[in-house]
């Protein structure tokens, strides 16, 4: 499978010290970029051998996923992607306009470093020419997680990696990703520029709308998930499957 490809890619950024907190940042990143999708099983064997891990130390990465609320244990079962209540992508997005707009209120005066932020913009604008709407979505959670690092705090930075990793579990549930991710586009190119401009009031303006507008869009969509009881896209088990046979999302 392309998750197990993928993993494998990334075994090289464990090194010699390799510890759960690196296998879970591996992982939550991930989960982040859309490969694990909700409902899904995590084989340990698998995910294991594709990063030359122990058992125990992915183990340990599960118990800290599950802490974050990415992973959820089922006695007898296993370790499974987190599924989100609509009060979970409500509670996502007040977190997302608190912080946010807190970020963008309390910059200091321009330049600002927007370099992260442009290319954000810019990796969308290319998934949107190649019709890639999860690398579209892909793309958004990354603008918004550089914006976050504006405020160059760690710990506003870790908490919001859980956060835009959650989100990516909602995203999941949407039927129609373009109608979901392509309005947001120009959005962010707004947000830049006014950034660029060095008007603070107006980029907190426009993000504060957007995170509005985008959290009744993904709510609305994702209740009718819910209440339809369609089981999440992609559920199944991670695991090895001959070459021949493995595909990507």
């Amino acid at each position: 499978m392309a998750e197990l490809n993928a993993l494998e890619d990334d075994r090289a950024l464990l090194g010699r010290t390799s510890t759960a907190e690196r296998v879970s940042d591996i992982l939550r990143g991930r989960i982040a970029d859309g490969y694990f999708p909700p409902g899904m099983r995590l084989s340990e064997d698998s995910i294991g051998n594709a990063l030359g891990v122990s058992r125990n130390t992915l183990r340990e990465a599960f118990r800290l996923l599950t802490h974050e609320r990415l992973l959820v244990h089922r006695l007898n079962r296993g370790v499974f992607v987190r599924v989100l209540t609509v009060e979970d992508v409500e509670d996502i997005y007040r977190i997302r306009h608190l912080v946010e707009c807190a970020v963008v209120r309390g910059l200091g005066e321009p330049p600002h470093a927007l370099d992260d932020l442009a290319a954000a913009v810019e990796d969308g604008r290319r998934a949107t020419r190649d019709s890639d709407w999860k690398g579209l979505g892909t793309a958004n959670i990354h603008f918004h997680r550089a914006l976050v690092a504006l405020a160059g705090s760690a710990r506003t930075d870790e908490l919001m990696r859980s956060v835009f990793a959650e989100l990516r579990l909602a995203f999941h549930l949407v039927d129609d990703p373009k109608r979901l991710h392509e309005p947001y586009l120009a959005r962010n190119g707004q947000i830049l520029r006014a950034l660029q401009d060095g008007d603070r009031g107006e980029a907190e303006n426009l993000l504060a709308v957007y995170l509005d507008d985008s959290r009744r869009r993904v709510t609305e969509a994702y209740a009718r998930r819910v209440v339809e009881g369609a089981p999440p896209k992609g559920r199944g088990e991670l695991r090895d499957q001959p070459h021949s046979t493995r595909t990507g999302q």
